[in-house]
């Protein structure tokens, strides 16, 4: 996870090397972890463990996406379990019966359209049930190797938190910083803000006194600190 030092000509480079400082080398988000589970890069997995991790803690998606990768590991395989099983499978990932539906039909059209091969365009991607942009965005980046920003609750709130972005919504945030972040650190900074948020800049009285940019940050919508 580590970002090369700041130099005068790319200051984002010195940007992500304090956040990836402050958060420790440990740190591997979900999908991140299950896009390096398999020798090669499988786009099928980044995709159906991007929905499972939507609104679940990072432990749970990896081990729920552990679990349903070990009962069927193709579209043509998941799409013939039944929703209660894949639902028994993904528990208690958040929303997980919604989860299991959207996985079923996701395997389906796959089958059905794709010949189980995941696509590699944004349009074609957000055409399937439930998938957005974000979930997109890092299925392109992840699977594909394709700069995309994938902008979730960490990204948007960290970015307009620091003055990067002034911003309403996750999506205006993605074309914000489209604008002002290097192409080359695009796919990463997605992990790296995740981790950074979830252990520093965290949604409610973030840790500002381990924080490398608590000197030089607005601190917009924050109203109490630790």
């Amino acid at each position: 996870m580590r970002t090369s030092k700041t130099t005068s000509s790319d200051p984002w480079s010195g940007v992500f090397h304090r956040i990836t400082a402050a958060i420790g080398e440990d740190y591997t988000a979900s999908v991140n972890r299950v896009a390096a589970s398999t020798a090669a890069t499988d786009p099928f997995r980044i995709l159906i463990s991007t929905i499972i991790s939507l609104r679940t803690r990072d432990e749970v998606t990896f081990a729920a996406s552990d679990r349903l990768f070990a009962r069927a590991d193709t579209p043509a395989t998941m799409g013939t379990l039944d929703t209660a099983e894949i639902q028994r499978l993904v528990y208690p990932a958040g929303f997980y019966r919604n989860k299991a539906r959207q996985i079923s039909e996701i395997c389906t059209i796959l089958t059905a359209r794709y010949a189980g091969v995941v696509p590699a365009t944004r349009e074609e991607l957000t055409a399937f049930p439930g998938v957005g942009r974000k979930t997109a965005n890092l299925v392109l980046g992840l699977g594909f190797g394709v700069p995309a920003i994938c902008v979730d609750i960490h990204v948007h709130r960290i970015a307009n938190r620091l003055g990067w972005t002034s911003t309403t919504t996750p999506e205006q945030s993605e074309y914000a910083l489209m604008e002002i972040v290097p192409r080359m650190y695009w796919i990463p900074m997605n992990q790296w803000l995740v981790g950074f948020g979830q252990r520093v800049c965290t949604p409610r009285s973030p840790r500002c006194s381990a924080c490398p940019f608590t000197a030089e940050c607005p601190k917009r919508g924050v109203t109490t600190t630790r």
